[in-house]
């Protein structure tokens, strides 16, 4: 099970609906900060050969391959969310917790080799530090999830924006752009209809490290992890960086309307509207040019 099906992209309040959300300019902040710093990774693992670390489990080559790895990706996510509502509504708070805490270690650990091996090659005699260092970034990570809150919402938006490009990176452009478009539609649905909406109004805020806190805004960690996906898999397809930005402007524009729709809703899905957009000036100028 991959790392980001423990968490589903969605955004809500912080506050009571007596407070009323307000759009700011501000709030768009941290989601650039992430796609920002995931095209910094991207630039790191740009040298390595895409089929070195098969993400998706069905073959590109194979007849039909992006629509199984879409539909793989959005059944692994269902029901994940489904085990995290079941649990919360449980209160086993243990549970949840345990999961979370093995969920962020793997995938910080996963991330530390893969971007360490990209950076090593730079560097002559060090190879016998890469395990070293890569258990004390977990530790790190793991300490500022879990023990300084102040510092939880930098390694969450550091962790979205590596996660992502690690998806474009190694999940072929097709399969990328189905999973994309399939999870957008899985986020309207399980946002209003499924469980991903029940575990929002219950309080994202209790899922420490898969979301995190901004002003008058809890935004999951799944939201940022797809936008760097998708920019991840513009940037490593089209040898320009033109679409690149395209798709971040597109990200930022879809991401405007859906905070507007949150200020109406209270509630909204985050993957949609920046998702749409992306893909749509990302992939048209990438073929175009």
């Amino acid at each position: 099970m991959t790392e980001p099906t423990k968490q589903q992209p969605t955004q809500v309040p912080a506050k009571s609906e007596q407070d009323r959300f307000k759009f700011e300019i501000v709030y768009l902040m941290p989601i650039l900060a992430s796609l920002l710093f995931g095209l910094g990774c991207a630039y790191l693992l740009a040298p390595q050969q895409a089929s070195s670390i098969p993400v998706t489990p069905i073959p590109e080559e194979t007849p039909g391959a992006p629509f199984g790895n879409a539909l793989y990706f959005v059944v692994l996510i269902a029901i994940s969310a489904t085990v995290f509502y079941f649990l919360l509504k449980k209160r086993s708070k243990r549970i949840i917790k345990a999961l979370i805490v093995v969920a962020m270690s793997t995938a910080a650990l996963l991330l530390s080799l893969v971007y360490l091996s990209a950076v090593l090659p730079y560097f002559e005699g060090v190879d016998y530090v890469w395990i070293g260092l890569s258990v004390a970034i977990t530790v790190l990570f793991d300490l500022a999830v879990f023990r300084f809150p102040r510092a939880r919402n930098i390694a969450v938006i550091c962790l979205g924006g590596a996660l992502g490009v690690f998806f474009g990176k190694f999940i072929p452009l097709w399969s990328a752009v189905l999973i994309l478009a399939f999870l957008a539609v899985y986020d309207v649905v399980a946002v209003y209809k499924g469980p991903v909406g029940k575990i929002a109004e219950s309080g994202l805020e209790q899922l420490h490290g898969l979301s995190y806190s901004f002003k008058d805004i809890q935004m999951g960690l799944g939201d940022l992890v797809f936008y760097s996906m998708l920019v991840g898999a513009v940037f490593f397809n089209f040898n320009n960086l033109f679409p690149t930005i395209l798709s971040i402007v597109g990200i930022m524009a879809g991401s405007i309307l859906t905070f507007y729709m949150l200020e109406k809703k209270g509630i909204f899905p985050g993957l949609p509207f920046p998702i749409l957009l992306g893909l749509t000036l990302g992939l048209i100028a990438g073929f175009l040019l």
